[in-house]
């Protein structure tokens, strides 16, 4: 469905921004043309395969690989024995970035091969050979001894003074000092919140492992000429990938070529190098030819990280009318046997209130390992403490709304104010749309076979300014070139950097050729993860069109085969205040109560994401990142054999990804705004569209059935106890 615009005051139209365009590189992605990693073909290019751990946690005692070895046509293989690189991207604690003195102390190092070996599906070794086939058959040759040794999947558990220690020092996660620290927040006194609130709730809810599950599956290719690597590989940040594979292999930098025209995907931590990366990169020098390495979808469900399960534990204080007094967070993150990224559970600062204290606690498993995903701490953060807040709301008869909107943040952590404010408008919009006040009923108030409910839930979301560089050209014909190391994860990042360079240029988009996609050709970009590209590499192609309109104005277009050049690399900041997205997502869900089914009926959204762009890629992102948070809430999980610790549903059909046919339609609303900051001030949205998602849904089921399902994802078995329970 197309989206609404309803106009705000401040924001102007524009000439190409504002405007629905087609993405520039569409016909080549439709016609096949577009050259995805997996179609890179070089001459004399090998191909490999992984051999992966079969146990959670074991100490590999010996590794044989004579038999492989023997195998023709195999060319290389490596093992923690010969292909001892640090992987500093998959591991805080584990990296080559930071000081001597954080060096000397780090023990929580992580490899490209590992002993022990601490998940199911870890690297244990990697074989190059002339085919596929070939690869495949020299893993079956290779003999691995292994010490089975004692494993722990959950975080509460492994914090158990009796828990296996998955590293000497424990399982308390440490972060980027080696520090075994929980993330603390504190403002005011709860204790003293408690002792003045009229009522006090306290309940736990929990998040499953979700995995990115992008489209396309992870592959790699790297070549080496002399001591100069290049990589192709599906990142969503070239420069950062190219930083990476430099420290973690000690090559200069400029040894080191990254490229990724087009790729299936992102959604979550691409931002760096991964270990298939360096594999390759380490096979190729072993093997003095190109390889490709290639993950099958389990693989790539195993081998890759996904969200961060979590166990949130919320203890809250009101008064009688329903003001917040204290919001306590016990939380604890499950990270998998490495640290990859925070493990932060986002949501207390949604709301203002005196006295609030997070303690959140990344915690070491032996489940595959966790890391970003769209919105990294917020979908899991959101549904907890909302689903919390909509059950006190319940609790003392209070209307959802009219508790969200009494409690809901006017400043970010009740001091610092935003840059602009409009979350009241999104609730109040979305109320509109879904007749709210006539429609809504107290939960449980349906007690047939088919019970309806109508849910809600709100966000703020980061959307900062910071450090990007773009370069702009002009040739004697008026043809006008813009660099930008930006690739495209699915947002359509070219088509907006060409969009926002033809409004600031003032010529039409046919005038304006995007260079992307290759540290070769194109300047630093911070890649595209925590929705910054548009807002940060949008607004260095303004500089540098301001910048050569200058040039421009003083010497007119160039003559012959000359081009003027100019390039910009600002680094902005907001003063005093904080830059947020914001929105708001209205759920209506049937639950038979006979089967536990639950089916989404409708949902309507109302984003305030700043100024839009180009409608169409921004309907499409809206739509998409609710269309996952619906997914997240009632469908996938990782699920894991607790006697064995090996996962059981890797793959888009075991985990439950929905599909087009499961998809509902998303209605949206976007409220423009223009703070001033940002191009032309555009405002993060890729993954602000998701992370209330999961709540919005909870808070239906809720209102469906009135009891709280608290584990997600909400399964017909979870809705059938439940519905069990309250008889």
């Amino acid at each position: 469905m197309s989206p609404q615009r309803a106009s705000s005051a401040g924001v102007q139209p524009l000439t190409t921004v504002g405007h629905p365009t087609p993405r520039i590189d569409a016909v080549e992605r439709v016609t096949g043309k577009a050259r995805y990693t997996n179609d890179v073909q070089l001459p004399g290019m090998l191909f490999a395969r992984v051999l992966r751990s079969p146990h959670p946690h074991a100490r590999i005692t010996s590794i044989d690989v004579s038999n492989a070895h023997a195998l023709p046509g195999v060319k290389a293989i490596v093992t923690h024995e010969n292909g001892q690189v640090v992987w500093g991207s998959g591991s805080v604690a584990g990296g080559q970035q930071y000081s001597d003195e954080i060096k000397k102390i780090t023990t929580h190092r992580r490899y490209t091969f590992n002993n022990p070996v601490r998940f199911v599906g870890e690297p244990v070794a990697a074989v190059a050979a002339t085919d596929r086939h070939t690869a495949e058959e020299a893993l079956h040759l290779i003999r691995v001894t292994y010490e089975v040794l004692p494993f722990v999947l959950e975080p509460e558990a492994a914090l158990a003074a009796d828990a296996p220690k998955i590293w000497p020092e424990g399982n308390l996660a440490v972060n980027n000092r080696n520090e075994p620290q929980p993330q603390v927040q504190r403002r005011g006194n709860v204790e003293e919140g408690f002792k003045a609130s009229d009522h006090v709730f306290d309940a736990r809810y929990s998040t499953a492992f979700v995995h990115n599950a992008q489209m396309e599956p992870r592959s790699a290719v790297a070549q080496w000429d002399g001591d100069r690597l290049t990589i192709y590989t599906p990142t969503g940040g070239i420069a950062n990938c190219r930083t990476d594979m430099a420290r973690d292999l000690g090559i200069p930098q400029e040894k080191v070529r990254v490229v990724c025209q087009y790729m299936g995907g992102n959604f979550g931590n691409k931002n760096q190098n991964q270990d298939a990366d360096l594999i390759a990169a380490v096979l190729a020098k072993a093997a003095g030819a190109p390889v490709k390495l290639e993950l099958s979808r389990k693989e790539d469900y195993i081998g890759m990280h996904g969200r961060w399960p979590t166990v949130q534990h919320y203890k809250i204080g009101v008064s009688n009318d329903g003001t917040l007094k204290a919001i306590q967070l016990r939380g604890f993150s499950g990270m998998g046997p490495y640290r990859k990224n925070s493990g932060a559970i986002a949501g207390t600062e949604l709301y203002q209130c005196p006295n609030v204290e997070s303690i959140v606690t990344p915690v070491f498993t032996n489940k595959t390992v966790s890391g970003n995903y769209r919105g990294p701490e917020f979908p899991q953060g959101f549904f907890g403490i909302q689903s919390m807040m909509d059950d006190v709301a319940a609790a003392l008869k209070m209307d959802p709304t009219a508790f969200i909107l009494k409690n809901m943040t006017r400043k970010f952590r009740d001091d610092t104010p935003y840059t602009n404010y409009s979350l009241e408008e999104c609730l109040l919009r979305g109320m509109e749309m879904v007749r709210w006040k006539e429609r809504w009923r107290p939960a449980g108030t349906d007690n047939g076979r088919l019970r309806r409910g109508l849910g809600v839930s709100f966000m703020a979301f980061r959307s900062g300014v910071g450090r990007s560089n773009a370069v702009a050209r002009v040739n004697a014909k008026g043809d006008y070139t813009i660099h930008v190391g930006v690739t495209d994860v699915g947002a359509g990042a070219k088509t907006t950097m060409g969009v926002i360079a033809a409004e600031a240029l003032r010529v039409p988009l046919s005038k304006v050729q995007v260079v992307w996609g290759d540290t070769e050709t194109c300047p630093y970009s911070v890649g595209e993860s925590g929705s910054r590209t548009t807002i940060m590499t949008g607004y260095a192609v303004i500089e540098a069109a301001k910048a050569l309109m200058v040039q421009i104005a003083e010497q007119g277009l160039p003559a012959g085969d000359r081009v003027l050049t100019a390039s910009s690399n600002p680094n902005p900041t907001v003063q005093g205040a904080v830059r947020n997205a914001f929105g708001a997502h209205f759920c209506e869900v049937e639950v038979e109560a006979d089967t536990g089914r639950v089916r989404v009926t409708r949902y309507v959204t109302v984003h305030d994401c700043g100024r839009i762009i180009n409608p169409l890629t921004a309907s499409s992102q809206i739509v998409g990142g609710a269309t996952q948070g619906i997914g997240m809430a009632l469908h996938e999980d990782l699920v894991y054999d607790r006697r064995s610790g090996v996962p059981l549903t890797p793959g888009y059909y075991g985990a439950r990804v929905m599909t087009h046919q499961d998809a509902v339609a998303i209605e949206n609303v976007f409220i423009e705004t223009d703070d001033g900051y940002g191009p032309y001030g555009a405002k993060s949205m890729g993954e602000s569209s998701k992370v209330p998602a999961p709540a919005a849904v909870s808070n239906a089921v809720f209102n469906a059935i009135g009891v709280r399902v608290k584990d997600l994802p909400i399964t017909r078995d979870k809705v059938l106890a439940a519905l069990g329970g309250r008889a």
